[in-house]
């Protein structure tokens, strides 16, 4: 028998008609096969939808958020004092923004006046999250604004710049009846707030930055005494260079805020980096950070030296790295802690040297 018969014969005994067997039908999919092909089919879909934009990924960040804000809202009010306070609750500076006013009830001077601009990840946040704070500040004889800001992935860099700067313009035509003194106002923020707090401060006091910008600055150099900043950013580059699960949430939010994953390396970067734009001008300027804070050292610290060197006053409240408790993000607002109930007392002592009360 030659190959060709050899080959012919093996297949026909290795044929099941040939050996009175029938052909297996193919084997149906289980249940489960199915259910893990459509979970990988919605795992693909779900990478897909993500990597092309950050609207889900900004949402579940904001959820988180703000979550947590109601719980540190609840945190801070125990600590509000019994001070009788006038509030405006809900002032419209331009259709659907606000922003919120606390004085001493019974004043109707000018008095100097801190506007806080609340943080959030750029995504998230109302001015009600720093309210309690700013209840606390209002009883020691100052007027506090806490102002809302279109919020990302609806609105996209600058607008929040724009839209503070329109507030702004509105609270010094308004200045009478806001109990507001426009000779003495400080800018403050925490976080997103904090760098948006820098950028004003800097848009102000910089007329190139501002040229750059090209927004007409809504207060005069003459009228910020001071301008305090908890826990922010200020230069982008080295939020870049993250990793793990809070380096995905800032490129997130950065990604939605300024509408572009490049964000580093473009215009909205450029600009919101404010460490780039410091000079002598800036006013006396308080900043914070928590030491189990990553910002506190790649953002806060490297701020403070830049302004130091600049010749700019600079009240620091920093902790080593060894502090126990680990201090948090936004620590100051967690007063249950000692160390910021200090810096709440070292910020009452700041305003007294540089909006005092006449």
């Amino acid at each position: 028998m030659g190959p060709l018969e050899s080959i012919q014969a093996s297949t026909k005994q290795s044929d099941p008609a040939q050996r009175g067997l029938s052909a297996k039908a193919p084997r149906k999919r289980t249940t489960r096969e199915r259910k893990l092909e459509l979970a990988i089919l919605l795992v693909l879909v779900v990478a897909l939808a993500l990597s092309a934009t950050p609207w889900p990924s900004a949402m579940l960040i904001r959820s988180v958020f703000e979550r947590g804000a109601q719980a540190t809202i609840d945190e801070m009010t125990p600590y509000v004092p019994d001070t009788p306070l006038l509030t405006q609750e809900g002032v419209v500076y331009k259709p659907g923004s606000t922003f919120d006013v606390f004085s001493p009830a019974g004043t109707t001077a000018p008095l100097p006046t801190v506007v806080w601009i609340h943080g959030g990840a750029w995504i998230s946040g109302a001015q009600r999250d720093v309210n309690p704070y700013l209840k606390i500040i209002a009883a020691e004889g100052y007027t506090t604004i806490g102002m809302s800001y279109p919020i990302a992935p609806e609105a996209t860099y600058p607008t929040a710049v724009r839209d503070i700067n329109e507030a702004l313009g509105y609270i010094k035509a308004h200045a009478a009846e806001l109990n507001v003194d426009t000779s003495r106002i400080v800018l403050a923020g925490d976080s997103a707030g904090a760098q948006l707090a820098s950028q004003m401060t800097t848009l102000t006091v910089n007329p190139e930055y501002a040229n750059l910008m090209g927004i007409e600055p809504a207060l005069q150099k003459s009228d910020l005494v001071a301008t305090i900043l908890h826990c922010g950013v200020y230069d982008l580059r080295a939020m870049a260079d993250l990793s793990g699960i809070v380096a995905w949430g800032f490129k997130t939010s950065l990604w939605a805020y300024t509408g572009t994953k490049d964000w580093s390396a473009t215009y909205a970067g450029a600009t919101m980096s404010t460490i780039d734009f410091v000079t002598d001008d800036f006013p006396p300027t308080f900043i914070s950070g928590g030491n189990g804070d990553g910002l506190t050292w790649l953002q806060s610290v490297p701020y403070s030296n830049r302004l130091k060197d600049a010749g700019v006053p600079v009240t620091e409240l920093f902790w080593p790295a060894t502090h126990d408790p680990e201090l948090p993000h936004e620590y100051q607002f967690h007063l249950n802690f000692a160390e910021a109930r200090e810096a709440r007392d070292k910020t009452f002592d700041f305003l007294a040297a540089h909006a005092p009360r006449r």
